[in-house]
């Protein structure tokens, strides 16, 4: 069982920030503002799932759970919280939300399906996740020239994202969820979670007016397709997953550990197991 504990980060997030917050970057701003358009529909989709799916396990390994499960949905719940709280400045930018939109209209389409396909689908973008999360905790670079507070938000939610990667995973296995299905879901999650940010950063940029520049899309190429870019320098712990016998806890998470530990002093802890 991996403990988790419930941050309330001490930021404020009230004063807006600039429309290129990203070191004036209009890529990187652009694509982390789709990551976070992305959140609060699919954080409150995380928990939902992962409380359904535990629910139909045997008491005692409901018990075994429950205290992790707790943790899980305490740490998401915050960050939909957080992203809530600057999607509402991206809104005010004149940003419009259409991933958003179009996963609401997916989540509503599969809701009939087994709850074990959606913990699997929960599992799958955690995995996700959790790489870009480490990611980004190797190279902080990433988000280089943004204030302080915008820093310390992107990196707090990575170091948990870490944190939390197989709380899903072994609800998911507890339920007798099959490898196959598990590698199946992931295929889909990859396709259509790139595929939305995608969009979603297509449009940002054509309302930022930079969709056409040579500038922007060199700026894309260096974060994302890079020998050590977001995309291509996680392509191992990506095809790992679908590794048989994979356990997401096979994968290092001592930059989580480390960030949480030095960034003591960014956040209060309001909820830890007994």
């Amino acid at each position: 069982m991996t403990e988790l504990t419930v941050r309330k980060l001490l930021i404020d997030l009230a004063p807006a920030f600039e429309q290129r917050w990203n070191g004036r970057d209009a890529f990187r701003s652009a694509f982390f503002n789709a990551l976070s358009m992305s959140f609060p529909v699919g954080e409150q989709y995380f928990m939902d799932s992962v409380r359904a799916g535990i629910k139909t396990l045997p008491e005692d390994q409901q018990q075994r759970l429950a205290t992790e499960v707790q943790g899980f949905v305490g740490q998401e719940a915050t960050h939909r919280r957080i992203h809530g709280l600057f999607n509402a400045h991206l809104e005010k930018q004149g940003f419009k939300n259409e991933l958003e939109r179009r996963a609401v209209l997916r989540l509503k389409q599969n809701a009939h399906r087994d709850v074990r396909v959606h913990v699997g689908a929960t599992a799958a973008t955690e995995h996700l996740t959790a790489i870009f999360a480490d990611w980004m905790l190797r190279h902080p670079e990433a988000l280089q020239g943004a204030e302080p507070r915008l820093q310390t938000m992107w990196l707090w939610h990575s170091a948990e994202e870490s944190e939390h990667r197989s709380t899903a995973f072994d609800v998911y296995t507890a339920m007798k969820g099959s490898e196959a299905w598990r590698i199946k879901i992931f295929r889909y999650i990859t396709t259509t979670f790139l595929s939305d940010v995608a969009r979603q950063t297509v449009r940002n940029l054509w309302h930022d007016g930079s969709l056409f520049k040579w500038s922007t899309w060199r700026s894309g190429y260096a974060l994302l397709l890079a020998k050590d870019g977001m995309f291509r320098g996680n392509y191992t712990l990506w095809r790992a997953y679908m590794e048989p016998g994979f356990h997401p806890r096979q994968q290092d998470g001592t930059l989580s550990q480390e960030w949480l530990k030095n960034h003591a002093d960014q956040f209060t802890p309001v909820g830890q197991p007994a």
